[in-house]
């Protein structure tokens, strides 16, 4: 049974908030989180408060415990963009794009987790 959060127009890239989903895609719910809480990056915060979402619907809404959870999907899609102009020299404008994206978590209870690969490439 797959249980699911999701979040919409988060004010970050989808490509920056894709950078972290791919590492904690496929991993132990729990895994996830400490990952995420020691990522420095902005995207970590958001992904981690719909992934404790998605965590606190599977024990609340469906009794399943926490410890059997996996990441067993994360789709980041792009949402709407916002368009400001920044004054430039010579009476010209730039475009300032104001990105925003989409984060689905969900949730599944299995006993596999994926292997992290240690070690660099050769």
């Amino acid at each position: 049974m797959e249980v699911s959060a999701r979040l919409k127009y988060a004010r970050t890239s989808a490509q920056k908030t894709r950078l972290l989903a791919n590492q904690i895609r496929g991993l132990s719910a729990e895994r996830a989180v400490r990952l995420l809480y020691f990522s420095s990056k902005k995207a970590a915060s958001i992904i981690r408060k719909v992934l404790c979402s998605a965590i606190a619907n599977a024990a609340h809404n469906h009794g399943i415990n926490i410890n059997e959870l996996t990441v067993s999907t994360l789709l980041i899609d792009e949402g709407p963009v916002a368009r400001r102009f920044r004054a430039r020299a010579r009476g010209r404008t730039n475009q300032i794009l104001k990105r925003t994206c989409h984060i689905t978590v969900k949730v599944s209870r299995s006993n596999t987790e994926r292997k992290i690969r240690s070690g660099s490439k050769s």
